[in-house]
């Protein structure tokens, strides 16, 4: 009997999915890791933009906070192939001591003259969290019975979602309390938490193989199994464009507050209603995937986020309330749907690299839709944006559903780890 086979029976068939995650050791550590972890990064995430603008007054170096976290997704291949080239337990406890230590570099900062500490350690930061998800990823695929991957993934997001409801409230208080480096300590502490968290995990690795080529050989290889995937490219490709649609849609944020006739602080409403409707789709996407397929559930979760988008333009309240709670439910699916594909379909000694190419083709477009989205919107307006927004989307969906009547069984049918649960 394996160790996976062990793994699997422990767990009672009769459960509700999300339930049998919970009660699975090694998910409930992960999730534990991703809860006290993303709890510190949310609330610094709001807090070192105030802090650049406390200290410049500048709104364009206070965004730039944002984008120095960004920046290293554009370096994920390359930083995804160290997450197959040692065991990914330790690396994922390094990847989580290392900013911890990092962050506490930011009690100097305490002048515009040293605002360069600041962003050399978020883009050291997001580095970090690169090589995280990747080994993440990775080792989820084996710790986590492949059947309960989409459960989890759903409940990682969940719990994300979860986290910026509550976090960057408590590091906009903690900060005006005490300023930026407690903010900092906090976060700091929150990666130690989980790094313990992450250590407790059980699981048997395998010595990675010795590299039969080069770095830059192998950073290709996970570029080429993605794209040369005919159930994964389109997937990956369907979440780029619709975060690049969602880039480009919150970039809107404040000129849809301002129609409706609010202060630009209501945009804070708008937010949390729309990451509830994210906690809601978190909790459902394991179900959902399995009913519909990874294809199918991307297309319809996309094709509801089009017509949030699309009908944000009409200037009502409740319509706005409508369309944020479900642009909360639609957009996860395709990034729940992707990340779980990659995970079954991957094999274990490519798992790293191709999870994190696939992050920079999803992710990275939210950057570049952000800053397209801030010239529009003062060129084109909100009626014609958004709506046009919608019909790109709509079109992503379609061209996911056709994708799934013509290659017939789902990327979730599919699994490939590598490891094993102890």
């Amino acid at each position: 009997m394996t160790a996976r086979t062990m793994h699997t029976r422990k767990t009672p068939r009769g459960a509700w999915p999300v339930a049998r995650v919970l009660r699975d050791r090694n998910a409930g550590l992960y999730l534990t890791g991703v809860v006290v972890s993303g709890f510190g990064s949310s609330a610094l995430s709001l807090a070192s933009g105030v802090w650049v603008k406390d200290l410049t007054g500048s709104d364009g170096l206070a965004a730039l906070c944002l984008l120095a976290v960004w920046a290293p997704t554009l370096a994920g291949p390359a930083l995804g192939a160290v997450a197959d080239r040692v065991r990914r337990k330790p690396l994922l406890i390094a990847a989580n001591l290392v900013p911890a230590g990092l962050l506490l570099a930011l009690f100097a900062v305490d002048s515009p003259g040293r605002l360069w500490l600041l962003f050399a350690v978020l883009l050291g930061y997001g580095a970090a969290g690169v090589v995280q998800d990747a080994a993440e990823s990775a080792l989820v695929a084996s710790a986590v019975e492949p059947r309960l991957l989409g459960d989890f993934n759903g409940l990682r997001m969940t719990a994300n979602e979860g986290m910026k409801l509550v976090a960057p409230l408590a590091g906009a208080g903690l900060y005006a309390a005490y300023g930026g480096p407690s903010v900092a300590l906090l976060d700091a502490v929150t990666f130690v938490l989980a790094a313990g968290a992450y250590a407790a995990l059980r699981v048997r690795e395998a010595t990675p193989q010795p590299p039969t080529a080069n770095w830059r050989r192998r950073t290709a290889e996970g570029v080429r199994y993605l794209w040369g995937h005919a159930r994964l490219r389109p997937l990956v490709v369907a979440g780029g464009v619709t975060m690049l649609c969602a880039g480009i849609g919150g970039a809107t944020a404040y000129a849809v507050v301002e129609a409706l006739g609010h202060s630009p602080a209501y945009a804070g409403v708008l937010y949390a209603v729309q990451g509830a409707g994210s906690v809601v789709a978190g909790l459902l996407s394991g179900a959902a995937m399995r009913r519909l397929g990874a294809r199918r559930f991307a297309a319809a979760g996309t094709a509801l986020f089009a017509v949030a988008v699309a009908v944000r333009a009409i200037p009502y309240d409740a319509v706005a309330w409508a369309s944020g709670a479900a642009a909360g439910v639609g957009l996860p699916a395709v990034l729940v749907a992707a990340v779980t594909a990659v995970q079954h379909e991957t094999p274990g000694p490519l798992l790293g690299r191709v999870s994190a190419t696939a992050g920079s083709l999803v992710f990275a477009p939210n950057v570049l839709g952000l800053a397209v989205g801030a010239a529009l919107v003062e060129t084109v307006g909100l009626r014609w944006l958004l709506p046009a927004l919608g019909v790109v989307l709509l079109a992503t969906a379609g061209a996911l559903v056709r994708r799934s009547a013509d290659t017939g069984r789902d990327a979730s049918d599919h699994p490939a780890p590598d490891a094993t649960p102890a």
